[in-house]
C-alpha cells in the first residue's frame, strides 16, 4: 500500500488572526473553512485559487509555543508578477525578504516573511 495524494500542509502559529490575515488578504488564498479539532486545535484551512493541495493553520496553545527555525521549511507560490506582488505586499506592511533575483531559466524568484518566520517563496515563471 502507498500514499496516493498530498492533502495538506500543516504549520502551527501562535497568533492564529494574524496569520490568517496574511494567508487571506497578503497572499489572496481562499479560507475554506475554521473548526476545532477533536483534541481541541482551532484549525483554518486555505487553498489557493489552482491548487488543489491545502493549507492547515494550526493554534494549538495546550502544546507549547510555536516556533519555526530559521531556514527550516517554505511554501512556494506562482504569481504573475513579483514586482506587483511585492507592491502590494509591502502595502500591508509585509515587504520581501530577499529578491526578486533571476534563475538560469530566467523565472524570477522572491521570498516574503509569513508571520511567525515561515517563509514564503514567490515564482514568477518565465
Amino acid at each position: 500500500m502507498k500514499v496516493t495524494k498530498l492533502l495538506h500542509t500543516r504549520y502551527r502559529v501562535n497568533d492564529l488572526e494574524k496569520t490568517a490575515f496574511f494567508y487571506k488578504e497578503v497572499l489572496g488564498l481562499e479560507e475554506l473553512s475554521r473548526k476545532i479539532s477533536p483534541r481541541g486545535s482551532t484549525l483554518i484551512f486555505f487553498k489557493a485559487p489552482e491548487s488543489q493541495e491545502l493549507i492547515e493553520i494550526c493554534h494549538y496553545p495546550s502544546s507549547g509555543v510555536a516556533s519555526c527555525q530559521a531556514d527550516l521549511t517554505h511554501l512556494a507560490f506562482e504569481v504573475p508578477n513579483i514586482a506587483e506582488f511585492a507592491k502590494h505586499s509591502a502595502s500591508l506592511g509585509y515587504p520581501l525578504s530577499d529578491g526578486p533575483m533571476v534563475t538560469s531559466s530566467g523565472s524570477k524568484i522572491a521570498f516574503i516573511d509569513a508571520p511567525e518566520g515561515y517563509e514564503i517563496e514567490l515564482i514568477e515563471h518565465h
